[in-house]
């Protein structure tokens, strides 16, 4: 079963958040099998940390949520809330089998959050496809419930990132800055 795990960090945490940083990879590498995508969402001036995303393969929905409330930073109250949902891995693929790379382009993480009957759960056509580093479904946790979308892709910028989702469709659409992560 894929995961989905967003923590969104509390204001004024920079601080802790460079503090606990080895700690965060220490824990992290533990999880360096099932990890599907992982990395930080940033402010816009693209050196800020705002979050964390992890995209993982795990046993079940207690592991995951083991994983997400056990990870240093929750236990230290770095994070404002954290974003949790079962996600199917429609690419098949890890982010590190991303054909462009770790650096090249601006990276996002789109989040759009269900309201109603499912939706883009088809992938974009070609040439957007080509630009997709993670795509799938947010789901609940026995599966049966579409909750939203979400995306990890590579874009000029916000706006073209944000279009990749049906707007209209969602109840929210979140745009967030992101590079891949982990250890160099």
């Amino acid at each position: 079963m894929e995961f989905l795990c967003y923590h969104r960090d509390r204001p004024d945490s920079l601080a802790l958040r460079d503090e606990l940083l080895e700690d965060h990879w220490s824990y992290m590498d533990r999880y360096a099998k099932e990890m599907i995508a992982r990395g930080p969402t940033l402010a816009d001036d693209l050196d800020t940390a705002t979050g964390s995303v992890h995209i993982l393969d795990l046993p079940d929905p207690a592991t995951a949520r083991a994983f997400a409330f056990d990870e240093p930073g929750y236990q230290a109250g770095m994070y404002r809330d954290v974003l949790l949902r079962r996600w199917r891995n429609t690419l098949g693929r890890t982010m590190w089998d991303f054909p462009g790379g770790r650096t090249d382009g601006n990276r996002y993480l789109v989040l759009g959050l269900g309201a109603g009957q499912p939706t883009d759960l088809d992938l974009p056509a070609p040439p957007d496809r080509d630009e997709l580093i993670a795509y799938g479904p947010l789901l609940s946790d026995d599966g049966a419930a579409w909750l939203g979308t979400a995306v990890l892709l590579r874009a000029p910028d916000p706006e073209t990132a944000g279009a990749v989702l049906t707007r209209d469709r969602y109840a929210d659409v979140e745009v967030h800055n992101w590079q891949f992560g982990g250890r160099s």
